[in-house]
């Protein structure tokens, strides 16, 4: 496929995405949209011209459409800083020939106070790497020391063409005066619509990274640093809780004769079936290894140990598969409620005591 043709494609697929609001404003896009408005301001100035019978404006603007309509192929090859110079430069010509040929007073040097703006706008969006705020500045300032000088023109330089209806002179200052307003709001929402779309990003971006901090990337589960904010948060409330510690029985010998794949479809199959029982109830955590540590929230010791009782029987009578291998794997619990004068490192130090008591005792089992 042509090169140009295939820019031309992705262009057309920018717009209908940004009109779905599936993608921000590219710089393609925005500058289309740029120099398509700027080429329409231009035309209609040149039927108007050419019907006043105002040949230097009418030949002027004649040879703006064109370099407007060639920019496309600037714009189509991202050449985007030649494009904004281009257009930079065409206005502010533009205003000191309206000015020796009409006049001041027909509106044409506020174009030029339109484009600083834009040109902040555009440098600062544009993938410029170095003085893209000094480009700006300096755009800037020669476009105040240009609007300045065409005022000061218009005292010493008596207009070559005089139109004797003051229709011409308030129409045209009325349409170059919307003209020049309509860019700055366009390009105000543009902006504002960028900044709504980065703040969406960046706030995606946090839920992301605040996962990623959040939980254990294998099993989904959340990790020590979440637990420990979940366990502060219940040494500050008045309620009571209860910790469940859990280790899965024989998971080295499930390492060595499966492999590490085979142990890590066991850690992720056993993180749902713990998730799905405690749900509500409180968290559940990776505490370390095959070590999973469930808090359990406002809830008595016979309940905790209904829900530990539940998640080792539907462990017990769960299937794993991985590589066509085929194993049961079972669950040892150790529960411990916290009394407030205890620590919580001395809760789960009871709770880990009671799964070893577990252990001990043959394994597959829940111990109070």
């Amino acid at each position: 496929m042509n090169p140009y043709i295939r820019r031309m494609k992705h262009f057309f697929v920018d717009a209908k995405n940004i009109l779905t609001g599936n993608m921000q404003i590219t710089n393609r896009l925005k500058f289309t949209v740029i120099i398509f408005s700027v080429a329409v301001v231009h035309l209609f100035l040149t039927i108007i011209f050419g019907a006043l019978k105002i040949l230097p404006l009418f030949v002027f603007n004649t040879c703006s459409v064109l370099i407007y309509v060639s920019s496309f192929w600037l714009i189509l090859r991202e050449k985007f800083l030649p494009v904004y110079y281009i257009t930079y430069l065409e206005i502010v010509l533009h205003s000191y020939v309206a000015t020796i040929c009409l006049g001041w007073q027909f509106g044409f040097a506020q174009y030029i106070i339109a484009i600083v703006p834009v040109g902040y706008y555009i440098c600062y969006t544009m993938n410029i790497k170095r003085h893209k705020m000094l480009i700006a500045t300096i755009s800037a300032f020669v476009a105040v020391l240009s609007f300045l000088s065409c005022k000061m023109l218009s005292f010493f330089w008596r207009p070559l063409y005089i139109l004797e209806s003051q229709f011409w002179e308030i129409g045209l200052y009325i349409f170059n005066a919307i003209c020049a307003f309509l860019f700055l709001v366009v390009f105000s929402l543009v902006f504002v619509f960028e900044i709504k779309i980065s703040n969406n990003q960046l706030k995606h971006q946090n839920a992301i990274l605040e996962q990623l901090a959040s939980t254990d990337p294998l099993t989904g589960l959340y990790n020590r640093r979440s637990m420990d904010i979940f366990l502060s948060q219940a040494l500050e409330s008045s309620s009571s809780f209860t910790l469940v510690m859990c280790d899965i029985d024989d998971f080295k010998k499930i390492n060595d004769t499966y492999g590490h794949d085979f142990g890590d479809v066991v850690l992720q199959g056993i993180a749902k079936v713990v998730t799905a029982q405690v749900k509500e109830h409180g968290y559940v955590c990776r505490w370390g290894g095959e070590e999973i540590l469930i808090l359990i929230n406002n809830a008595s010791l016979e309940a905790a140990y209904r829900i530990s009782e539940n998640i080792r029987r539907n462990v017990t009578s769960q299937v794993f598969e991985c590589n066509s291998q085929r194993v049961h794997c079972s669950l040892t619990l150790g529960i411990a409620v916290h009394n407030k004068k205890d620590t919580v490192e001395e809760t789960i130090t009871r709770a880990d005591y009671n799964l070893y008591r577990g252990k001990r005792s043959g394994k597959n089992t829940v111990v109070l």
